[in-house]
């Protein structure tokens, strides 16, 4: 039994050609993923019974104050490290440790300086000490061992499991102990601090380089001129990802900014995640096939068709068993979130069936598209935003983020993701059609049952979830039969990829 277990995990272990080492590697981030992620949420729906949604804005505040100082330094060294071309590079490592650690440090020192400013901005006091104690997360980032770029760059995903994993579960333990303990705003600080400590620590377990202080002008300047778009990007990411919560915690209250932030969370996570793995493994599969456009534009195809068939049914069914999740799991003090987080669902869904196009921008050289369209879209929440939650909320926010994705965003992403490839809209926007029905029939007949039923939320969510995801893989199969739609020979490649 043991050596068949070994012999498991050996096959696991990313290698073979760029296709099967990134199948492979679909394993790893997958499991890493769902792992991190379930950690995090179950972390979450705990400390929800525990802590109050006032709590969790202040948080809010705290992680928006942090993330912005993080989004407005990046310069994108990993990003250009795992794009390199040459396998090896720790000719680079030196000088990406020092401009990381400075980065942390500054970081720390700006929140330090800045948290009681930011504080009474909110006209939140009390966020002034989580702003500080929180800047100690970035800087232990900074710290870490740059040699982790070569997780993602070698597709050596397999150490990266390793090292988010412990992070994530570390994060759970502290945070529902704390909270246990004293359920205050401490329990979800300390659980965010201890997940950056181990991640710190790991990294200079997992790999052996070591790196040492050094600043090489050439060095730097080659990272900085590629990193200078995903600066951008970062800024621009910051402020369309999560300007909108800041707004909601400035214009309303944190106690808002608690229902807005757990219903993004909750309807964005599963489908953008799943994404989110396409995403990771294909960048540096797409930058090792970055010299054959044709691979490339048919490996974009594939995934797209992939994500697409898991976002669909994700995002509708969390749109559909909401009513019946959020009393039943988080308890009545949240059903305020229930309409926002179904409006959300489709962000979720919009989010996750365009996240693998930035992949194909940065592996082909065109970073700059995540920028710019990153700022048009900034642009367009910032006109209608006001008004729209001035007059429903934080329901109205969630309408204009949704609304702006669904136009002009994703037309436009379409476009620009065809054409990098020397391919057409028509042939993504098809990707779409399958999924989009199949999930359509799943969410209608369902909603049709529970509006002529009466069943308790508990019985309806039990009911619901099983129900929904048989009826949509019997759609999916049906129309797989009668339209050749073409999933079965992505669930078969994958397969083989595995077993190569």
């Amino acid at each position: 039994m043991r050596d068949r277990l070994r012999e498991f995990v050996r096959r696991l272990v990313p290698s073979g050609s760029v296709v099967q080492r990134t199948m492979k590697s679909g394993i790893w981030v997958s499991v890493t993923t769902v792992s991190v992620r379930f950690s995090q949420i179950l972390m979450l729906i705990v400390l929800a019974r525990l802590l109050s949604p006032r709590d969790f804005g202040l948080m809010g505040i705290a992680l928006l104050t942090v993330s912005a100082t993080r989004r407005f330094t990046d310069i994108g060294i990993n990003a250009a490290l795992i794009q390199d071309v040459e396998e090896n590079v720790d000719k680079y490592l030196n000088t990406t440790w020092s401009l990381e650690a400075g980065r942390g440090l500054l970081i720390f020192a700006v929140l330090f300086v800045a948290a009681p400013f930011i504080a009474d901005l909110f006209s939140e006091p009390g966020a002034t000490t989580l702003i500080r104690v929180l800047g100690l997360s970035p800087f232990l980032i900074g710290l870490r061992n740059p040699g982790v770029v070569y997780f993602q760059k070698d597709l050596s995903f397999h150490k990266n499991f390793v090292w988010q994993s412990s992070a994530a579960l570390t994060q759970f333990v502290v945070g529902v102990a704390y909270a246990l303990y004293s359920p205050t705003v401490w329990a979800l600080v300390f659980a965010s601090l201890s997940r950056s400590f181990v991640k710190f620590a790991l990294s200079y377990v997992l790999h052996d380089y070591r790196p040492w202080p050094a600043f090489e002008i050439e060095t730097a300047r080659k990272l900085i001129d590629y990193g200078k778009w995903i600066t951008g990007a970062s800024i621009v990411g910051f402020i369309y990802s999560e300007g909108d919560d800041a707004f909601v915690g400035w214009f309303l209250s944190a106690t808002a900014l608690g229902f807005y932030q757990y219903a993004y969370r909750l309807a964005d996570t599963p489908a953008s995640e799943f994404s989110g793995i396409i995403s990771q493994i294909t960048f540096p599969a797409y930058s090792q096939l970055q010299d054959d456009l044709d691979e490339v534009r048919e490996a974009l195809i594939q995934t797209t068709r992939l994500t697409a068939f898991v976002a669909f049914p994700l995002a509708f069914g969390i749109a559909l068993v909401t009513p019946s999740f959020v009393p039943v799991v988080l308890g009545e003090e949240w059903e305020p979130m229930i309409v926002t987080m179904q409006i959300l669902a489709l962000y979720g869904l919009m989010h996750a069936i365009t996240r693998n196009f930035g992949a194909v921008w940065k592996a082909l050289g065109r970073p700059d598209y995540i920028a710019k369209l990153g700022f048009l879209r900034v642009c367009c929440i910032a006109l209608l935003i006001w008004p729209a939650t001035a007059r429903w909320g934080i329901e109205g926010t969630a309408l204009v983020v949704v609304g702006v994705y669904i136009l002009p965003m994703l037309p436009i992403d379409v476009y620009l993701a065809a054409r990098i490839v020397n391919g057409r809209s028509m042939q993504l926007y098809t990707e779409y059609v399958y999924p989009l029905v199949a999930a359509t029939v799943m969410f209608g007949s369902l909603r049709y049952a529970t509006s002529v039923t009466d069943l308790s939320p508990l019985v309806e969510l039990v009911v619901l979830v099983p129900i929904g995801a048989l009826l949509y893989f019997v759609v999916a199969y049906l129309l797989e039969r009668q339209f050749d739609w073409g999933i079965e020979h992505n669930l078969r490649m994958i397969r083989d990829g595995l077993r190569g």
